[in-house]
C-alpha cells in the first residue's frame, strides 16, 4: 500500500551516524532467503536449538516442516538471522521459519522457529522477523529491483533499527510495538531505548516510515543512481520497522535465495557494496545518511487508514493473478 495523502508525519530523530559511532553499518543488508520454487523436491526442515550462538547444523531430529527446496542450495551455519520464505506445491502457501541453515546440497535443513502458515493471497502481514512477527517476503528488496534500467521498487520496504537508541521506552510488551507489528522483541521492556530515550512515541517496533511530501528530494541533495531511486521509494510507500539491528547502524531486508542474491547484483550495476559504514565516504553511503536523518513516522497509520489514509501517492498494485 502507497503513502496517503492524509498521512500525518512526525519526525522519527533518526541519527546519521548511530550512537556516534562511525564504524556503523549504513546501511546494513538483512538477508532473506526467499525460495518460491514449488516445484522443487520436498526438504525436510530439522528443529535445531543453536538460534544465535551455536552450530545450527546440529538438530534434534523433529522435523519443523517439509518445504520444497532446490537441491544445490546451501546456507551455512552463521550468527545472522537467515529468515526464510518457502512456497509449498499448492503455490499459494508460504511457511517461514527463522533462522534458517542447509549444509550440504540435498540434505536436510534446520530452523529454530517455526510461524503460522499464511496465504499467498493474504493480508501479508505476519511471517519469520523475530523482533515484530512481520513477514519475511513482503517488503525485501527483490532480485530484479533497485536496478538501473528499472523504476524504483513500488511497494513498502523492510527497515532494521538500534532499538536501544530509535525506538521508544516502553514498560509493557503491548507497549514496545504498533500496527502491523505483532509483537516486539522478549528483551524489548527495558531495552527499547535505553540509550537515549528521546524517539517520539510512534516510533515503536512495526512503526512506517517515509520521507514527508513536504520535503523535496532535490533538497536531499542524493549523488547516486540507487540513492534517488530509493528515496523514492521512501517517499511514496515508506518503509516498516521489522527488527532490532543489535548494534548502532541501520538496514533493509534484503533477498538471497535460488533466484539470485540482491547486495551481488547491487555491487554488479554499480560497482560498490550494498552494505556501507558511516565513514565510507561514498555516494551511495553519503546518500543512505541523507535519507535516514529525513525519515519521519507515519503517525496515524493503521489497519483502516494504511499509509495515513486518503488519496494513495501510487496506483494500487493489481491483483495477484
Amino acid at each position: 500500500m502507497p503513502i496517503g495523502t492524509r498521512a500525518r508525519y512526525v519526525g522519527a530523530g533518526l541519527s546519521a551516524v548511530p550512537r556516534g559511532d562511525v564504524w556503523s553499518p549504513m546501511p546494513m543488508a538483512d538477508q532473506e532467503h526467499v525460495v518460491l520454487r514449488p516445484g522443487a523436491p520436498l526438504t525436510r526442515i530439522m528443529y535445531s536449538p543453536a538460534g544465535w550462538g551455536g552450530d545450527r547444523c546440529n538438530h534434534t531430529g523433529r522435523v519443523l516442516a517439509r518445504v520444497p527446496v532446490p537441491s544445490g542450495y546451501t546456507v551455512p551455519s552463521s550468527k545472522l538471522n537467515e529468515s526464510a520464505a518457502f512456497l509449498r506445491p499448492d503455490g499459494r502457501t508460504l511457511v517461514q521459519l527463522q533462522p534458517f541453515a542447509r549444509y550440504s546440497a540435498r540434505g536436510v535443513g534446520t530452523g529454530l522457529a517455526l510461524y503460522p502458515r499464511v496465504s499467498l493471497y493474504g493480508k501479508g502481514i505476519v511471517g519469520a522477523h523475530g523482533g515484530s512477527g512481520l513477514s519475511t517476503l513482503g517488503g525485501t528488496l527483490r532480485v530484479g529491483e533497485l536496478r538501473p534500467s528499472k523504476r524504483a521498487p513500488r511497494h513498502a520496504l523492510k527497515v532494521l533499527v538500534d532499538a536501544a537508541t530509535e525506538l521508544r521506552p516502553c514498560s509493557t510488551r503491548s507497549a514496545c510495538f504498533r500496527w502491523p507489528a505483532i509483537k516486539a522483541d522478549s528483551y524489548a521492556v527495558g531495552y527499547y531505548g535505553s540509550v537515549s530515550g528521546s524517539a517520539p512515541t510512534a516510533m515503536r517496533m512495526g512503526a512506517l516510515l517515509a520521507i514527508p511530501r513536504t520535503v523535496s528530494l532535490n533538497s536531499l541533495g542524493l549523488r547516486s543512481a540507487p540513492g534517488k531511486k530509493l528515496a523514492w521509494t521512501l517517499r511514496n510507500y515508506g518503509a516498516y520497522v521489522v527488527d532490532d539491528t543489535s548494534a548502532p547502524g541501520f538496514g533493509f531486508a534484503t533477498e538471497k535465495g535460488p533466484a539470485g542474491s540482491f547486495t551481488a547484483q547491487f555491487r554488479a550495476d554499480y560497482g560498490t557494496s550494498f552494505a556501507a559504514r558511516a565513514n565510507d565516504h561514498t555516494r551511495w553511503e553519503h546518500d543512505i545518511k541523507a535519507i535516514v536523518s529525513h525519515l519521519s513516522v507515519v503517525a496515524n497509520n493503521g489497519p483502516k487508514r494504511i499509509g495515513g489514509g486518503g488519496t494513495p501517492l501510487q496506483p494500487l498494485a493489481p491483483h495477484l493473478r
